[in-house]
């Protein structure tokens, strides 16, 4: 697809789902820039370092399928089959990626299999985790295709809080994972994505040029692009959804700094928002605490929403000696 961001990528799809004709089955490949791509029914808070995505700049979006939260960046390919709801079994993964399996096993990969309950294997190490959604009578099965992803961003990102978060949320079970790039014939570690792109469309259509298949190829027009964008506004890229659909859960946190204090912290979320938050310490204080409580209920749990909040006041009146950065470091810890 032309775009290289997660959430216009998504609603592409969605879009493509619900308004275009699948009597063939329709085939979406796409490269995006570093991003996390949570599951319909998974707590972004439980499930990825805030700091670190915040830090390097990596967009945090949530997706209408199920199933665990993945890292793409451009080094991986997502692909996305849309078909007649009859046509695909729900669950069926191992049916839905033979077409792709075949692909990589005529490229050189051949100990690429489907394993466990979503997801696709060489030997014990996964390179691709996949998922599915139903709606109006149609089905589509999306997955990510490691090629030559930074694994090592995979730790230090997708890593499950150690703080007291507790929901009833879907967690991620980490796999040991790999890249599918070394397994394949020398001929298509390709310098590029966008060419192992092309080879791997090649090898899934059993040709040996797109320009074969151009006819093929599915063109948007201004209307749809309008469509998208406007899945992507109401949804992909508005933290109502993003964070929103996040299920309520609690967190609390302590600290003793000299000078202040101890200074103990309980919150709980609703749809995303702070609920209820109450401070606890043995801090000083020129104003009531409840002050800053009040300020910060409603505010959706992100840490540039909560920095705007706390931008309106300083800190150190409530909590003496203490910076709005320190508290605001505190919540998201």
């Amino acid at each position: 697809m032309e775009s290289d961001d997660i959430r216009r990528n998504l609603a592409t799809e969605e879009y493509l789902m619900d308004t275009t004709d699948v009597t063939e089955p329709l085939l979406l490949l796409y490269i995006q820039k570093p991003c996390i791509i949570i599951g319909r029914n998974q707590n972004a808070y439980e499930e990825i370092d805030l700091n670190y995505l915040r830090e390097h700049q990596i967009v945090l979006t949530r997706r209408v399928s199920g199933g665990g939260a993945v890292y793409d960046d451009l080094g991986n390919i997502s692909f996305s089959f849309v078909t007649k709801k009859g046509d695909t079994t729900f669950g069926d993964y191992r049916g839905v990626t033979t077409p792709i399996l075949k692909a990589l096993r005529s490229m050189g990969a051949i100990k690429a299999a489907a394993g466990g309950r979503n997801d696709l294997y060489i030997g014990d190490k996964k390179f691709s985790g996949n998922a599915m959604y139903s709606k109006k009578g149609r089905t589509y099965s999306h997955g990510t295709l490691m090629y030559d992803v930074d694994l090592t961003v995979l730790d230090k990102v997708l890593t499950v809080s150690k703080e007291k978060v507790a929901s009833k949320a879907t967690r991620s079970v980490p796999k040991s994972v790999t890249n599918v790039k070394p397994y394949l014939d020398q001929q298509f570690q390709t310098d590029t994505i966008e060419e192992f792109r092309d080879e791997l469309i090649c090898h899934v259509y059993q040709v040996d040029s797109l320009a074969e298949i151009a006819d093929k190829k599915l063109e948007l027009t201004d209307e749809d692009r309008r469509g998208i964008q406007k899945l992507v506004d109401e949804r992909y890229a508005n933290d109502d959804w993003v964070y929103g659909a996040a299920p309520n859960f609690e967190f609390n946190q302590r600290t003793r700094v000299a000078d202040v204090g101890i200074v103990d912290v309980h919150l709980s979320t609703e749809k995303g928002k702070i609920s209820a938050i109450q401070f606890f310490g043995d801090f000083f204080g020129v104003k009531d605490i409840e002050g800053l409580e009040n300020l910060l209920v409603g505010t959706v749990y992100k840490y540039e929403m909560i920095k705007e909040a706390l931008d309106t006041v300083d800190v150190s009146e409530y909590i003496f000696n203490f910076s709005n950065q320190a508290l605001l470091d505190l919540l998201m810890k």
